[in-house]
Formats: C-alpha cells, structure tokens, sequence
C-alpha cells in the first residue's frame, strides 16, 4: 500500500515506476515501462532519440502533466510513497526530486548567490542570511563550482560559462535538498573540459542524492552510472525497456543482442 510523499526526510531515496505508459494526445509514446532507480546510485537511461527517454525522466517529476493533451497510467514511487497520489502537490513531488536540464538555465541576469536560492522562494521556504550563505557554499562546493566563484557570488549568473551554468543549476537544484536528482543530457551542449567536470560532480553526488540521467554518450553512461536501462521503440511502436541492470553486465554481457549492438554503436 502506498503512502503520500514525507515533508521532512533527507538523504537519498529509490525510486520506482511500475507499469508506466504516457501519450501526446492519441500518440502513445511509453509502454507499460517498470523500473526501479536505486538509492544512492547513478542509473542511466540510455538509446536511440525518440524512444521515450525524456519522456520517460519528465514523468518522474510531474512535467509531463504540463503539456497540452499528455496523459499516463502506472505510478512513480519515491520510496514507498506515490507523487501522484490523489492530493498529492506537485511542489512536495518537485522538492524530493530535483531537474537539471539539457541546455543550462539559469537566471541570467540574477546573481550567481541569488540562483542558487531560487528554489527556496520558489517553495516558500524561509532562512536567516547566515543560513543562506551556509547554504550557498554547501551547493556551490557540491556542485565543484565554490572555487570558481566564491569572489564574485553577486555577479550574474548568466556571465558563467556553459559548464559553469550548468553547474550553477546544480547547485540550485540542490539547494531545495532534493532526494532524487533527475539529468536530462546535462552535458551535450558542453565541450570535453567542462564535460568531465559535471561528470565528476555527478560521482560525488551519489552520496547525497539519487541521480537518474538521460545520455546518449555510451562511454559517459559507462563512467558515471552504477545501472543502466536500454529504451527502444521499434517500428513506430512505443518505447519500452529492453533490458535493464548493472552497467558492467549491460555494456560486457548484455543478455539481448540489441542492447549489444546499441552499446557498441552499431545503431542509433
């Protein structure tokens, strides 16, 4: 039996979806999707564009229910809990399951200090400034980003580079102590340099907060990720998981040849 999301639990959480399917309107996109995203790990959802991925990811946090004509069916459960359990708000769902999006976000024209707090102000949550700076450097640092600009903290945020921007709206997503922190291709729009160093800052986030992540890099999905899940649609069918576990055994001895044959770039 299912229960409604706490209000006070930190630390990292599972996270579930049994039996998932979604649509755009008569278009059905998911297929009876089940998966389990482990606490304190790095899942990877990973196949070809247009099999339900980020679909999939939007799902997990309650933003597919923003497009015009979406629908689904099955449950997510953060722990034992349903966030779309009825009366159930979208903001306690968001402030346990954090997003960081594809293309880098951040208020480009609110200091580097204030995004990081946005969140709080977004969820009505008060704090003294001592608290707040406390809070600023714990993010910043966890997201690698407090050396770069601990001197210049009310410079706008939108004057970061990429890979600092994105780290930036990692740090702001953190700064609401999410339990799940959902990735969608954090770095395709970002060179080497900067690539690296967002995967790093996912390792080290582990620890703290359950990370799921959209990429279609088959090397970065095998250094940053713990579990991995192989979406497909076939033939203008929905997308479903092929296979789904460790990403040693997905990526050296995957049990279904088309997992080995995407892995290894042979589609897609």
């Amino acid at each position: 039996m299912t229960t409604t999301l706490p209000r006070t639990t930190i630390g990292p959480a599972s996270l579930t979806a049994r039996e998932i399917s979604a649509w755009f309107g008569d278009h059905k996109v998911l297929d009876r999707v089940s998966l389990t995203m482990r606490a304190g790990e790095v899942t990877a959802l990973i196949g070809p564009s247009g099999c339900g991925k980020s679909t999939f990811l939007r799902i997990l946090n309650r933003m597919h229910e923003l497009v015009a004509g979406a629908a689904l069916a099955g449950e997510v459960l953060l722990d034992d809990g349903d966030i779309y359990a009825p009366g159930q708000r979208v903001t306690d769902a968001r402030r346990h399951i954090g997003m960081v999006f594809q293309k880098p976000n951040p208020f480009p024209a609110m200091s580097i200090y204030d995004n990081v707090l946005a969140g709080l102000r977004l969820t009505g949550t008060r704090a003294s400034r001592r608290v707040k700076d406390a809070l600023v450097e714990e993010t910043l640092t966890k997201a690698g980003l407090w050396r770069e600009v601990a001197d210049r903290l009310r410079q706008p945020g939108g004057a970061l580079s990429g890979g600092q921007q994105q780290r930036l709206c990692i740090a702001r997503a953190l700064a609401v102590r999410p339990r799940v922190l959902l990735m969608d291709e954090p770095c395709s729009a970002l060179d080497p340099t900067s690539t690296r160093r967002i995967e790093e800052t996912i390792a080290e986030l582990a620890a703290d907060v359950t990370v799921v992540i959209v990429t279609h890099n088959m090397q970065q999905a095998a250094r940053v990720s713990q579990r991995c899940a192989f979406f497909l649609a076939e033939q203008g069918t929905p997308g479903v998981i092929v296979e789904h576990g460790t990403t040693t055994a997905m990526f050296d001895h995957p049990r279904d040849q088309r997992t080995l044959d995407y892995v290894h770039g042979r589609f897609g």
